[in-house]
């Protein structure tokens, strides 16, 4: 890659999420920079999803509907049909936050760049913001990002992520917390990541299910003992257990 300007690959993926879905198409189609490319991946929605897609198809580069075997399977489809040189997920329910913002991460980008990132906003169903994620929960986005930065867990959302595609493998399919291993994955082969110190993004307030929250927990370990050993896993996860319990003792 030259000094010429990078072209960002947006993700979409959606489900039966009609009344989410066209605040994030506006929040990408408005966007001041030229160099991006626009994709959408919807599982075969019963909702009307598709009827909105179709409403803006004139300015999508690429985009299917298709049953799918769930949201990461979705995300690697979306990988398979991007082009650009940047790749970046803002599913359905996320927004860009503002329409200068890919300028205004462009301008911190170099072509050593193997990754821009930065913060992103919670909002609740109104669109308000209650706080970065950085101030609503234990993981605060580093300083410097590197493959090592997750040990103790996802410490950069995926809205706040993109990574240059020629680094981006794909997502497991059988784990809740395959977006993490995604992320190490691509800090291992990233050399360069630049720190944006912008809130990119923003996404609804929510997170795992209580039923989910075991399965969750458990394969968070199984992905980050894969990545850093038992040991070192072990006492991370120790540390894990005591930050979250020191955040809950102070009210947060």
């Amino acid at each position: 890659m030259n000094n010429q300007k990078p072209t960002i690959s947006v993700i979409t993926v959606v489900y039966n999420a009609v009344d989410l879905l066209e605040g994030t198409i506006q929040s990408v189609l408005n966007q001041s920079y030229p160099h991006i490319e626009y994709v959408i991946v919807d599982g075969a929605s019963k909702d009307g999803t598709l009827d909105l897609i179709k409403q803006y198809q004139d300015r999508i580069h690429t985009w299917v509907s298709e049953p799918d075997k769930g949201l990461y399977d979705a995300m690697n489809k979306g990988l398979s049909l991007a082009t650009g040189d940047y790749v970046w997920f803002v599913n359905a329910g996320d927004q860009i936050t503002g329409p200068e913002m890919v300028e205004k991460m462009i301008a911190h980008w170099t072509p050593q760049t193997d990754v821009l990132f930065g913060e992103v906003m919670i909002v609740d169903e109104n669109r308000q913001p209650v706080g970065t994620r950085s101030e609503r929960t234990v993981q605060k986005l580093p300083e410097k990002l590197d493959w090592k930065s997750l040990q103790r867990g996802m410490v950069v959302s995926h809205q706040g992520f993109l990574p240059r595609r020629a680094i981006c493998g794909p997502y497991l399919l059988d784990n809740w917390t395959a977006d993490i291993d995604w992320v190490i994955n691509c800090l291992k082969k990233a050399k360069v990541t630049t720190h944006t110190h912008l809130v990119i993004a923003e996404f609804l307030e929510g997170g795992v299910s209580t039923q989910k929250h075991r399965a969750f927990m458990l394969d968070r370990y199984k992905v980050l003992q894969k990545h850093y050993g038992f040991l070192p896993n072990l006492f991370a996860h120790a540390a894990i257990v005591w930050r979250a319990f020191w955040w809950k003792l102070r009210g947060n």
